[in-house]
């Protein structure tokens, strides 16, 4: 992975969680809480892991230390946790940590993706190298947004063009 797929990928999270949520805002709380027996029970629960995962994955990429039993900051402990019931706060926060993730990939060298990555995750040391990290964080995305497009369209919403190559070219 180079630091310009890095930024590509970023860019391609950003732009397909913007879709999804203008798609599921269509939606009632009540549809987005239905559960349509996903992993994550529901599109709002499928879309509150994503942001979970993204919020543990850059806490390990930027180095935030977690108290005992944490794997994730701001007291994440669980990786079904509801971080906001709320929707719409769900959506800021969901935005929020999009900017976090193209700040932190806008200043990543090809030294940085290169190096190990150490985090500690129930007690075990983990090491990797950095681009490991930043490449299965982008990838969990991928396969849980198209958990949440299947969803979408079993719930009567067509979020249209998911591809890469679609966003490339726009």
């Amino acid at each position: 992975m180079s630091p310009e797929h890095a930024r590509v990928m970023a860019r391609y999270n950003r732009w397909m969680n913007e879709k999804l949520y203008a798609v599921a805002g269509e939606l009632s709380d009540t549809e987005r809480k239905e559960d349509r027996r996903a992993f994550f029970s529901s599109i709002h629960g499928t879309l509150n892991h994503l942001l979970l995962a993204d919020r543990v994955w850059m806490g390990r990429l930027t180095g935030v230390e977690l108290p005992e039993g944490d794997l994730g900051p701001g007291g994440i402990r669980a990786l079904d946790q509801e971080l906001y019931a709320d929707f719409e706060e769900l959506r800021r926060e969901r935005a929020k940590t999009d900017d976090e993730i193209e700040a932190y990939v806008a200043s990543l060298t090809p030294e940085e993706l290169a190096a190990t990555l150490r985090f500690f995750r129930r007690g075990v040391v983990n090491e990797l190298p950095r681009w490991h990290a930043v490449a299965q964080m982008f990838n969990h995305q991928t396969h849980h947004r198209g958990q949440v497009t299947t969803l979408l369209m079993q719930a009567g919403r067509d979020p249209g063009v998911t591809d890469l190559i679609a966003m490339l070219r726009s």
